[in-house]
């Protein structure tokens, strides 16, 4: 009952947060409330919402993948390569694209299932060569000339208010909150978290289980990185760098714990709605990218030692 109230607590004090974020910034700039700055405030969390969905299966499963921003990068660059270079389809390409990071989820999940290293490690790994082969491919240079239709799943608005990106992250949303919730799929992902020998003693194959989180997760990263190249229009090598970091702040921030086997979309979601108010606003104050890195960081260190107390059951150390 304890942890119940507890959990509950810290699921208000996340809402809070946002509500208090807005308020100080709305008072700061009277700009930053207006709707058109909040529909870009849509669209500019829109690709770390989508993402941030598939990392929570993966954080609830206990695990953890650091190559989908180089999975993103990659996938652009082979999109645009077979569009501009190869003279394929594009709509087949966003299909090859989408297979292409469901493949590379599918694969980080087996490694780290079958050979036991670590998710850190293993990922980390894949970021690197993903990010290498991105470079090599487009030899470091943009890559132009993606149709301009395919360019309103980036730029487009519904009604000429809405953002299309908001769209397919709302229902990315309700996705992973009725496979969460309502299918037993969800339950052996919070089950492989918590107790994964106990999972396996009921008959579960934990092994497809985990990767099965992680080939979701590259799934859902294809689509936040066809929606990413539809919206600057071209295939970048450098792109989404250092992206895993912010999705990695957003669920945790949002209760996701780190240890596996507790937290909701609803919260990581309003995780990143935290970060993307936070990057917006601190823009519009005029903080240069490296203090919102510095900002993103403290948050972070902040709510895993947090979460890690939280944990335990222990009380964080009184100063001397």
């Amino acid at each position: 009952m304890k942890r119940k109230v507890s959990s509950g607590f810290k699921q208000y004090m996340i809402f809070l947060i946002f509500i208090a974020l807005i308020i100080v910034f709305s008072i700061i700039s009277p700009a930053f409330f207006a709707v058109g700055n909040a529909m870009n405030i849509i669209r500019q969390i829109s690709m770390m919402g989508i993402v941030t969905v598939g990392f929570t299966f993966v954080l609830i499963g206990g695990g953890l993948d650091l190559s989908v921003g180089s999975q993103i990068a990659i996938m652009n660059i082979i999109i645009c390569y077979l569009i501009i270079n190869m003279g394929i389809n594009p709509i087949l390409a966003l299909i090859i694209g989408i297979a292409f990071t469901t493949l590379i989820g599918t694969f980080n999940g087996f490694v780290i299932s079958r050979t036991g290293i670590p998710p850190l490690i293993a990922t980390l790994a894949m970021q690197t060569a993903l990010r290498g082969a991105a470079f090599v491919i487009s030899n470091g240079y943009p890559m132009y000339g993606i149709p301009d239709y395919l360019k309103t799943i980036g730029q487009g608005n519904l009604f000429g208010f809405f953002p299309i990106p908001g769209l397919i992250m709302i229902a990315v949303i309700v996705f992973g909150i009725v496979l969460l919730n309502k299918t037993y799929i969800g339950r052996h992902f919070y089950a492989l978290g918590s107790n994964e020998e106990a999972l396996r003693l009921t008959g579960v194959n934990t092994h497809f289980t985990r990767v099965l989180t992680y080939a979701l997760l590259g799934f859902l990263t294809g689509i936040a990185g066809i929606v990413m190249l539809c919206r600057t229009g071209s295939g970048q090598p450098n792109i989404a760098n250092s992206f895993e970091m912010d999705v990695l702040t957003a669920a945790v921030l949002g209760g996701v714990s780190v240890n596996g086997g507790k937290g909701s979309i609803a919260g990581a979601i309003i995780g990143a709605a935290i970060i993307g108010v936070l990057n917006n606003g601190m823009s519009i104050m005029g903080a240069n990218d490296y203090w919102q890195q510095i900002i993103k960081g403290i948050v972070l260190l902040a709510v895993v030692v947090f979460d890690s107390f939280g944990r335990s059951g222990k009380k964080a150390p009184k100063a001397a």
